[in-house]
């Protein structure tokens, strides 16, 4: 059962021993975007959120980087990511809508229908020797 609350859209997954669990659509894009930030190329998340700052970061911000679309027990997640010069695009993307698609699954119990990123920027190296 889905019901909608302040803007926030919430998925009822179930119901515990005391009451029914309910997850906003803001906290799977945050285990999403943090899933993201793990993996290896992902630069940052777009819009300059690094790994070392999300707990810094408000939920709005976050929001633009990943956008969870939840319909009952069923989620569908959409990222824009920054990548690493160098890094091979599709390779790294298929690693990024793996650990996503499993982190949301084993933390929620929701089932991920799709994982769509988007490559916003690459971030290039800055030369050696100079700050």
């Amino acid at each position: 059962m889905e019901t909608q609350t302040k803007d926030k859209k919430k998925s009822n997954i179930g119901r515990g021993q005391v009451g029914s669990v309910k997850i906003a659509d803001d906290v799977v894009g945050m285990i999403a975007a943090l899933a993201a930030l793990e993996v290896d190329g992902v630069s940052s998340m777009a819009g300059g959120v690094k790994s070392g700052v999300v707990g810094r970061i408000s939920r709005a911000r976050l929001g633009r980087c990943a956008r969870a679309l939840l319909n009952q027990s069923q989620v569908r997640v959409d990222l824009s990511v920054v990548m690493q010069y160098g890094y091979n695009i599709p390779a790294t993307c298929g690693k990024v809508q793996a650990r996503v698609k499993s982190a949301i699954e084993n933390m929620t119990g929701l089932t991920v229908t799709g994982v769509n990123v988007r490559i916003a920027e690459i971030s290039m190296p800055t030369p050696s020797g100079q700050d």
